[in-house]
């Protein structure tokens, strides 16, 4: 009961913590050049923004404010997101007078972000104080573009999910391209399918507590529970597959048998029993020893359950 009672107290100090900041970064003081400022109505706007205006009418911002707004300031249309427009139209050279949402514009980009969560808060979104992407000062314009439809759903700022992340996430691009990997180049995933790039309780932005409970998500016959349970599968995925892509088969960190026997070294198969000319490379060389332990599956070959067993004799993973 105290472990629940602590616990429900964190959350209920985290919760006041980011309702108070957005509250504060959404009100306009005394200091803030737009603290004057009143709204004009986007025919004002428009005036100017006729280019902006040709692409924004087809987003899903635009047919809402338009023609089913919420609130008052959903009514606003382009001032519901850029602030009150009466010194922006008067001094359109300063840029404290209105807010933009580029790296260009220069505002902060907490103000941009707290902009957005006037309407996206909560949700998926409830962990964004405090996550990777939020400490690496991106704002939701990073990733988004709200003034044009340039993809399906989201208004992202490319036209999927993957493209959009694969804009800052090189290395992992990379992987996917790699002999084996998770099938989101050919669109039968994407990013999001794991992870929550608008923050979670884990490091990663996992859509899970952990890298294990994620796994399991799609791939449940390797949960559980066994009788026999192989520790680092227990303990980790990533401990033999690497999560995006790998050269090597199944998404394996490294090749069999060398897989297994960076832990199985000193077994009654000794790591010098694979030697270099008993491999399938060797096949047909002068004086080459080819060995069936390392052909095929190689350590699988015997060792078939090896994520764990269910059988009473299956305590060497055998059946």
């Amino acid at each position: 009961m105290a472990l629940t009672t602590r616990s429900a107290v964190r959350f209920g100090l985290v919760a006041l913590v980011m309702i108070a900041g957005m509250l504060g970064k959404n009100a306009l003081t005394a200091d803030d050049p737009m603290h004057k400022a009143t709204y004009i109505g986007e025919k004002q706007c428009i005036a100017c923004h006729g280019q902006e205006n040709a692409h924004f009418r087809d987003t899903l911002h635009a047919k809402v404010f338009r023609q089913n707004p919420k609130n008052d300031q959903e009514r606003q249309v382009c001032e519901a997101c850029h602030g009150p427009g009466s010194l922006h139209a008067k001094d359109a050279e300063n840029k404290s007078l209105i807010i933009g949402f580029t790296r260009e514009w220069g505002t902060p980009v907490e103000k941009q972000t707290a902009q957005c969560l006037t309407c996206h808060q909560g949700g998926n979104r409830m962990h964004w104080p405090g996550s990777a992407h939020a400490g690496n000062k991106l704002s939701c314009s990073d990733c988004h573009n709200p003034m044009a439809k340039f993809s399906a759903q989201g208004l992202l700022k490319k036209a999927s999910i993957t493209e959009t992340c694969q804009t800052c996430h090189r290395q992992q691009r990379s992987e996917f391209h790699k002999r084996s990997h998770m099938p989101v180049p050919e669109g039968k995933m994407s990013c999001v399918d794991c992870h929550n790039p608008h923050g979670s309780v884990t490091k990663p932005l996992l859509k899970a507590d952990s890298v294990n409970e994620l796994c399991y998500a799609c791939h449940a016959e390797k949960r559980g529970p066994f009788i026999w349970e192989h520790a680092p599968v227990r303990e980790n995925c990533m401990n033999c597959h690497s999560p995006h892509g790998s050269n090597h088969d199944k998404l394996l960190q490294t090749a069999r048998p060398q897989l297994c026997q960076q832990c199985h070294a000193n077994t009654n198969h000794p790591s010098a029993f694979y030697s270099a000319n008993q491999t399938a490379n060797q096949l047909g060389v002068a004086g080459a020893n080819l060995n069936a332990r390392v052909m095929s599956r190689s350590c699988q070959n015997c060792h078939s359950q090896i994520h764990g067993s269910n059988h009473p004799a299956g305590s060497r993973f055998q059946r």
